[in-house]
């Protein structure tokens, strides 16, 4: 059975409308990151058996993490950590904007919304 993203193009068009297409390329990638981040209890649980609340964040929360990852590509995929040009310096790691957990980097307001669904915590038991 191949891996099924948790929002179809279709439905990232829908919530939301304004941001950068993605393709369903994207949308499987961002959900495998939420995995990540989630411990896989999505999958074990199963999508269908969460409830409609934490369904309805993780469909807006893969959203934007598409959306996020699709604009930074280049950014994320880099090997380097930082680098100076004639004084003017970029920083890749935590930012006060960016969490990084796992090796996925994520928007922390996005971050937020994702530990809402009560899915994110390293003490949960199952």
């Amino acid at each position: 059975m191949a891996y099924e993203p948790y929002v179809t193009v279709e439905e990232y068009g829908q919530i939301l409308p304004d941001e950068a297409e993605v393709s369903e390329a994207d949308l499987r990638q961002a959900s495998r990151h939420i995995d990540s981040l989630t411990y896989n209890r999505i999958v074990e649980a199963g999508f269908s058996n969460l409830t409609a609340f934490q369904q309805e964040l993780i469909k807006e929360v893969v959203c934007r993490q598409a959306a996020f990852e699709a604009e930074n590509a280049d950014a994320i995929s880099s090997v380097l950590s930082s680098y100076s040009i004639n004084g003017v310096s970029m920083d890749f790691g935590d930012s006060w904007n960016v969490f990084i957990d796992k090796g996925v980097a994520m928007r922390r307001d996005v971050y937020a919304l994702l530990n809402q669904t009560g899915l994110c915590c390293r003490r949960l038991c199952r």
